[in-house]
């Protein structure tokens, strides 16, 4: 005989021991809240340091053959950072960092190697590829890929990356993907950027998945300073994380869930204390 749905909830309410609780309707535990915030402040980081890279391989005319404007990159880090070895090879240029003694840009020590090939230069149709090896600020480390397009009618830069991020206080791991885009902070890139679009990530704990609604960033800062995200945790759970700037060094990040939120303060070293 077939039971009926009614009946199944009363067995339910009445068992005991039988019928799984709805994840999603507890209450968000401090527990929860504070992974949620330690994996996306991680993924963040690693972020930060892809997207610095990125941004420093753009100064170059659009529309030149692809030789020219790898050329005109290897140039153009070269001048701003003589800690580095710029290799030109065809359109290829390989930098590592740090080779000539220590290097810092926008206020983080940079370490690695990152190769830069320019496939496309068209005034309709830009394509960097960009490899990474061992790619650090000093605070997370980066190895992969990522495919950024633009063009000269529409310069807010398509960012396709495929990254492992390591942490390397504690050698945490999470191997991230995603699809976003980004323009320059308030018009000055060298100040940060602002980014929508999509991540998601794999660590331990499972898989993350992130929708990113206008954030605005820093390159200085480990997490956003205004703007929010949409975290979708590897328990179904549903979060939004808020982002405030509460002073110079400290972002103040709320996560909100079912019933429940919590306030961090997150400082520039990635560190996160309980409001």
């Amino acid at each position: 005989m077939m039971r009926s749905p009614v009946l199944g909830l009363l067995l339910c309410a009445f068992s005991l021991t039988g019928c799984p609780r709805d994840k999603a309707a507890e209450s968000l535990t401090l527990a929860e809240a504070t992974q949620a915030l330690d994996e996306s402040t991680i993924e963040s980081q690693g972020q930060a340091v892809a997207s610095e890279a990125v941004e420093m391989s753009t100064s170059f005319t659009l529309g030149q053959a692809a030789q020219a404007a790898a050329s005109e990159v290897s140039n153009f880090i070269t001048s701003q950072l003589a800690c580095a070895s710029v290799a030109l090879a065809g359109n290829t240029v390989t930098v590592t960092y740090s080779a000539n003694g220590s290097c810092s840009y926008h206020g983080h020590a940079i370490t690695g190697t990152s190769e830069i090939t320019i496939s496309k230069n068209e005034l309709s149709d830009v394509v960097v590829n960009h490899h990474w090896l061992a790619l650090s600020n000093g605070l997370v480390q980066i190895d992969g890929t990522a495919t950024v397009t633009w063009s000269q009618a529409n310069l807010s830069r398509h960012v396709h990356h495929d990254i492992v991020i390591e942490r390397l206080r504690d050698q945490k791991t999470v191997d991230s993907s995603g699809d976003r885009t980004q323009t320059a902070l308030n018009g000055e890139i060298a100040t940060g950027i602002a980014v929508t679009g999509s991540r998601s990530w794999t660590s331990t704990s499972g898989t993350w998945d992130l929708t990113i609604d206008n954030v605005q960033m820093r390159w200085v800062d480990p997490v956003p300073e205004a703007g929010s995200y949409t975290l979708l945790t590897p328990k179904s759970r549903t979060l939004t994380l808020a982002f405030n700037r509460a002073d110079v060094d400290t972002i103040t990040v709320t996560l909100s869930g079912e019933k429940r939120s919590f306030s961090f303060d997150v400082t520039s070293t990635g560190e996160a204390t309980a409001r």
